[in-house]
């Protein structure tokens, strides 16, 4: 047992030493290596977006209203729009306000819904009020996304993954900006608005 233990040091110094002995020059290659593959990663994951569809014609598609009464049977006061990817139906649902979006095979993407500062998780609040203390507050959107399709959401005219998102628009002087939350809190720049 004692052996065990001379081992355990020996190997604790030995590794100490060889850590204390690493050549600058080695440990900037590994940097630069890291550094190269978080943007390998980031390129796939920008690849990995899929091309959002774009709708043909002006008109509302009639399968998209005919899944919306589906999905929405109780929403009352039901107004359309098509936007260049997608069919989306602005109504009220338990009185909220909200905007459904349909792609072009007329399946629910997801749902937008405008909430309060407060409606965000506490640790996203504090995050925001400490590192864009000089920003008022803007309008906090909701996207509810529609677990059971895959396609993408746009909004604020740039594509994301599709999974539930919080975006707090942010203002300073002229600049106009948009962070992203996701449920868990963390916080993330998403862009800049002109």
């Amino acid at each position: 047992m004692k052996n065990i233990g001379l081992l355990v040091i020996a190997f604790i110094t030995i590794s100490s030493i060889s850590v204390a002995q690493v050549d600058p020059a080695v440990l900037k290659k590994e940097i630069k290596d890291i550094n190269k593959q978080e943007a390998t990663l980031k390129k796939e994951k920008k690849e990995d977006l899929k091309t959002l569809r774009k709708l043909n014609g002006q008109d509302i598609s009639y399968q998209a209203k005919q899944q919306f009464l589906t999905d929405f049977a109780n929403a009352k006061e039901v107004k359309w729009k098509r936007s260049p990817y997608f069919d989306e139906a602005i109504f009220t649902l338990d009185g909220k306000s909200k905007i459904a979006y349909y792609d072009h095979e007329a399946k629910l993407v997801g749902t937008t819904e405008i909430l309060a500062f407060g409606d965000l998780p506490a640790k996203a609040q504090k995050v925001i009020s400490e590192k864009y203390k000089d920003y008022t507050k803007g309008a906090v959107v909701f996207f509810d996304d529609n677990e059971h399709n895959d396609t993408d959401m746009l909004l604020y005219g740039q594509q994301f993954d599709d999974e539930d998102n919080y975006f707090v628009e942010l203002s300073k002087s002229n600049e106009k900006i948009v962070i992203k939350v996701k449920p868990n809190g963390e916080v993330f720049f998403f862009t800049s608005l002109k």
